[in-house]
């Protein structure tokens, strides 16, 4: 649990502050949508002046949970309108789910240049140490349930909204209560948010049952791409540009695809390999627990958790595959010689 010290150490930034800008990682999941929203009404409430700026597009299943559109960095506001403040002036920057540089691409180079207090709120192993206070407790299913709890520390109000928010936060980041991170906490947080006003089965409809028929002909396309490997242990799927273009897909939609070859009983840990635009290939990893794929990830610049985490690497997409295949063979050896 993160201290009550630095619990009051955030308050007292935050109460200084007037204008804040709040922002998250790349690829916004359902953790840093839920989380930003939260925040976004808290501070709000509270008096203050929010900017919110993501770094690539949301989602549309998380759309529900902003009033507005939210800005782009690079699309709706470039780098130098940032730099030059002409998007915001704020006097106190808040970096939710992620405390890497890695996972700020673009707005890691305002932050290095600007001369403000940073807050950080963040769940995960790897750390660059980006905030001047950090509220970060590794153990936490969710960056929302580190919220909640600062939330009930400062004496703020849990509205319905926020209360919506941060349930999408904690439902996401464990699989809709699937993952081993579930712990107790996490249904007695939920228990208090559906009490505060959360309605699950309204927002289960929003994030599970709210596709588009382009998302489905991706998924499509990515089944008929996996290989089992390791008698059947490891398994891999990849989605390439082309893949797109014929499903009329976006890259935001391959969020939560590599959960659906966990579905076959056999299967421990995945690989989801994706061609970027670049040419390079982005690689997410899940695991049920025998491979630590946060150290895989982590061994080649990327990062996440024990049971979650990705990274980038070079093509051919080939040589991409047999790197990771090469690192979970070797952790499930290590784990079955214990």
């Amino acid at each position: 649990m993160v201290n009550s010290d630095d619990f009051q150490k955030a308050v007292e930034l935050i109460d200084k502050s007037k204008n804040v800008l709040v922002t998250t990682h790349t690829r916004p999941d359902g953790d840093a949508c839920g989380c930003m929203a939260a925040m976004d009404d808290v501070l709000t409430a509270l008096g203050k002046k929010v900017k919110l700026i993501l770094l690539s597009p949301l989602p549309e299943w998380y759309e529900f949970l902003f009033a507005e559109k939210v800005p782009v960095l690079g699309k709706d506001v470039s780098l130098e309108q940032l730099k030059q403040g002409q998007f915001a002036e704020p006097d106190l920057i808040m970096i939710i789910d992620t405390n890497s540089y890695s996972q700020l691409p673009q707005f890691d180079k305002y932050l290095k240049q600007v001369d403000k207090p940073v807050l950080v709120i963040d769940h995960h192993v790897t750390a660059d140490g980006l905030g001047d206070v950090e509220l970060v407790e590794r153990d936490a299913a969710a960056t929302g349930l580190i919220i909640f709890d600062f939330l009930k520390h400062a004496n703020w109000p849990v509205t319905r909204k926020i209360a919506r928010s941060l349930f999408v936060a904690a439902a996401t980041d464990t699989g809709w209560f699937q993952f081993n991170n579930t712990d107790s906490r996490v249904y007695r947080c939920c228990a208090e948010l559906v009490d505060a006003g959360a309605n699950p089965s309204e927002i289960y409809h929003n994030l599970y049952q709210n596709f588009s028929h382009q998302r489905f002909k991706l998924m499509a396309a990515m089944f008929n791409t996996l290989e089992l490997h390791l008698g059947g242990r490891f398994a891999t799927q990849h989605l390439l540009l082309r893949d797109f273009e014929q499903s009329g897909a976006a890259h935001k939609d391959t969020e939560n695809l590599i959960d659906e070859c966990r579905r076959i009983s056999t299967v421990e840990a995945a690989a989801l390999f994706v061609e970027l635009k670049d040419g390079r290939l982005r690689c997410s990893l899940r695991s049920r627990g025998a491979v630590d794929v946060g150290k895989i990830a982590q061994k080649f610049g990327g990062g996440g958790h024990k049971m979650a985490a990705g990274l980038y690497l070079s093509p051919p997409l080939e040589n991409a595959k047999e790197l990771i295949l090469t690192e979970i063979t070797q952790q499930f050896e290590q784990s079955d010689s214990k």
